[in-house]
This record gives structure tokens, sequence and C-alpha cells, in this order.
């Protein structure tokens, strides 16, 4: 559990739960799901003590479970807003949260071309996301994240680079209240989403021009499956997170009026800073949708490029019969067993017989390669 003190530009990390409310600026406590499940008593009280309010049992529960879709609710102390992150690599692999984890997708079955065939897989499998659960207080902010807590991490470690020269630096403002600093947090989950973007864009490019080589055998179709679940998977997840953030935002809209020009200005810099997320989460929505066509598409012109060949094939196959149906006609005839045929008792009646047909075939051949029906297709 980390507990942060934030006031201004004044960012300080304790140890030490808070017993009031903060002079100045305000508390951040974020704990893993396991320490609110074990420390949920102390956490109760401190909110108690800190904002005169404690999280109703329900709001309890949704913090507590691991399988919750991101979701946004509130009551008229505090809000609650449920989001869901990407997993990183090392609480994917151990699957810290349990059954509660939304799944990964399936390993690549066996294909063609291992390379092209398990990038896909491989960016898909990260489609694996955690909740993390956010309490709004007016002077506290209350996270519960996954075991790893790599967010909380990596926006802890910001924060206290902030404090020293990154905000001189940059002139980038520290959060100036528990809404500013969830926004962060929610923006910093959506970048990984954003960037999770590229990883999939070169993986399916990868399989769709391995789709497209139109003389190979692709059968990695269960991956291929896989793919496409993981990608539809990924279109509802982000629905939910627009959905809720969309949900803060109407209520953002219904708060009473500030008294005075500075709440004025920060009530405004929220709302451009939920919109500025909400975009960035449209945007993964709009992608993903993208790739969905993408890899639809391609699998039709797979096939169609299947088909076109195979047409190619049955083609070449049609015109040779047709070449040689009138020379197995011709060899049939001569091969009656009559008495009396012409040609058939002449010294030179064989020759006339095989020159015929060959007339006939090389006839049949430049007629047809004159019908373009023998050329090769163009590449």
């Amino acid at each position: 559990m980390r507990i942060f003190e934030l006031h201004g530009s004044r960012v300080a990390e304790t140890d030490r739960l808070p017993a009031a409310p903060p002079p100045q600026g305000f508390y951040w406590i974020a704990c893993s799901r396991s320490e609110f499940k074990e420390a949920q008593a102390r956490i109760q009280a401190a909110l108690l003590a800190a904002a005169g309010v404690q999280l109703v049992e329900l709001h309890v529960s949704d913090l507590l479970n691991a399988q919750l879709p991101s979701h946004y609710d509130y009551t008229s102390q505090y809000d609650l807003l449920v989001f869901r992150r990407l997993a990183t690599q090392h609480g994917a692999a151990a699957q810290a949260d349990g059954p509660g984890a939304t799944p990964a997708s399936a390993a690549a079955a066996p294909g063609t071309d291992a390379g092209a065939a398990a990038a896909p897989p491989a960016a898909l499998r990260r489609v694996d996301t955690r909740p993390i659960g956010f309490a709004v207080f007016d002077q506290v902010l209350l996270t519960v994240h996954p075991e790893d807590c790599a967010v909380r991490d990596a926006y802890a470690l910001r924060l206290l680079a902030g404090h020293g020269s990154e905000t001189r630096a940059t002139g980038a403002r520290q959060p100036a209240s528990p809404a500013d600093l969830m926004l962060r947090i929610v923006n910093l989950v959506v970048d990984g989403y954003l960037e999770l973007r590229r990883d999939l864009t070169r993986g399916l490019d990868l399989w769709q021009n391995q789709l497209l080589q139109p003389h190979s055998r692709f059968i990695d179709w269960s991956a291929l499956l896989d793919a496409r679940l993981a990608l539809h998977q990924l279109d509802e997840i982000c629905e939910d997170q627009r959905a809720a953030v969309q949900d803060w935002i109407d209520a953002l809209e219904a708060w009473p009026e500030p008294a005075t020009a500075a709440a004025h200005r920060e009530r405004d810099l929220l709302q451009v800073r939920s919109r500025d997320v909400l975009e960035h989460i449209e945007r993964v929505v709009h992608h993903v949708r993208r790739m969905e066509q993408t890899a639809e598409t391609t699998v039709q012109m797979h096939f169609s490029l299947q088909g076109n060949r195979t047409n190619d094939i049955m083609r070449v196959l049609t015109t040779l019969t047709a070449i040689f149906l009138p020379l197995n006609l011709i060899a049939g005839i001569f091969g009656m067993n009559f008495e009396v045929i012409p040609l058939t008792h002449k010294q030179d009646g064989f020759w006339w017989a095989m020159g015929t047909m060959g007339v006939i075939a090389v006839g049949l051949i430049g007629w047809f390669w004159r019908k373009k029906y023998l050329a090769r297709p163009s590449r």
C-alpha cells in the first residue's frame, strides 16, 4: 500500500493512513486488491477520518471484484469508477488476479510460416485486462489495483519525478484534486491501449501478407479465429470504458456551480481532461473496428484468390481436355473392328491420321491461345 499527500507542486509519500482531513491538498491511497481486502477496516476508518464518509458495502464489493467490467457509479458524497487496464507481461503470465481476469487469446496453431503466423497471436495475447477501482472523494482518492500495481507504480514515479525537476522544466501541473488525479491515471491506462494498436497493426499486417500470397496454403485458421475473438473482446472492453467515462462526464456536468473563479477554472480543466480521455478511447475503438473489418476483408480476399487460382487450374485442365477430345475421337474411330475403314490398309494411312491429329491439336492450341485460355494470369 502506498499513501501520498499532494498539495500544489508538493508530493509527499507516507506509510501511515490519514487520521484527519488534510490541511491542504488531498490524499491518494493506492493499494492492491489483496491489500484492500486485508486492510478494509483500517481503510474505511481512514476514509471516515479524512473524508467524513465510508464506502458503501456494494462499492466495496465492486472494488474487490476482479471480473467487473468498466463502469461508473456515484453517491451524494463520492464517485466510483472501475476501469479495466491492460495486464503487464508479468501479470499476464502469473495470472495474479486468478479466474476473475479476462482470458488471453489462445496460442497459435501450427502454420506454414512460423514467424508470420505467430506474430499476431503474440500481440493479441496482450489483450488481457485487469480492473482498477477509483473512489473519488473531495479530499481523498482511493485506488484499488491488481496485484502487480504497474499503473500505480508508474504514475507514482511520475509524480515524484514531477515534484523534482520535471514540473519546473516542462511547466506541467501536478494534480489539483482527486478527480484530476483519477483522470490522469485513466489517461495513462488508455495510452497503453493506444500503444497496443501499433503492435496489433504490425502483427496483423504480417498475417495479411501471408493470407494474400497467391500460392500459400494457410492452415492456421484456429489462431485466426482466436485473433478475431480477441479483437471483438477488445472492442467490448473499449465500449465499456467509453460508456463509463461518458457517465462520468454527464455526472461532472451536474455538479453544483463553483463558488469561485479558481474553482470554476478547475472544473473546466476537469471537463477538458475528461473529454480528452473519451477522445482517446474513441480512437482505440475506431482502430479496433477498422482492424476487425480489415481482417474480415483479408479473409474474403484470401478465399477469392484461392477461388481464382482454382478457376485458372480448371481452365487449363478444361482446355487440355478440349484439345485431346477430337484426337481421342479419331483414335477411337480407327480402333473400330470393321473390315473396311478408309486409310486402314494403306501404307501411309498411319501418317495421314497422325498428321491430321497434329494439325487439329496445333489449330486448337493456337485458337485457345488467341482466346487467352492458356495465358498465364497477370501478377
